[in-house]
């Protein structure tokens, strides 16, 4: 019993969101130890490492890349933003909240569940 609760502890070692995917509607998050990758609909982006508090509250920076649809010419190049990833992890749960540092925008809040992939319709 202690293993299937220490296997899903959300927290991971080093106080660390637990590193594998989490997912929800219209977003991805995969941890790692070094880094957070994230995609949505139509952007990608990277944080920081996602350290937490006691309270499993993290608030770190990182980059948002919107994305367009169509093909990506072979030399075009994106425009990263630097962005806010600050959230709570709780019970395998997470709520993640995305904002542009550079002028404040909330990009949205999203509820993400450990293990599970997320539900994505990419920009057309």
């Amino acid at each position: 019993m202690l293993a299937a609760v220490a296997c899903s502890n959300p927290i991971g070692p080093g106080g660390h969101v637990a590193a594998g995917t989490w997912g929800g509607e219209h977003v991805t998050l995969e941890v790692t130890a070094d880094r957070g990758r994230i995609e949505y609909d139509c952007a990608h982006g990277d944080a920081e490492p996602l350290t937490v508090d006691r309270s499993g509250r993290f608030d770190v920076t990182g980059t948002h890349t919107p994305e367009h649809g169509g093909p990506v010419r072979e030399d075009e190049k994106l425009i990263s933003r630097p962005a806010r990833y600050a959230g709570r992890v709780e019970g395998g749960r997470m709520t993640l909240t995305v904002t542009l540092t550079d002028t404040g925008e909330i990009l949205g809040t999203f509820a993400l569940t450990q293990g599970v992939a997320g539900r994505l319709t990419k920009c057309l």
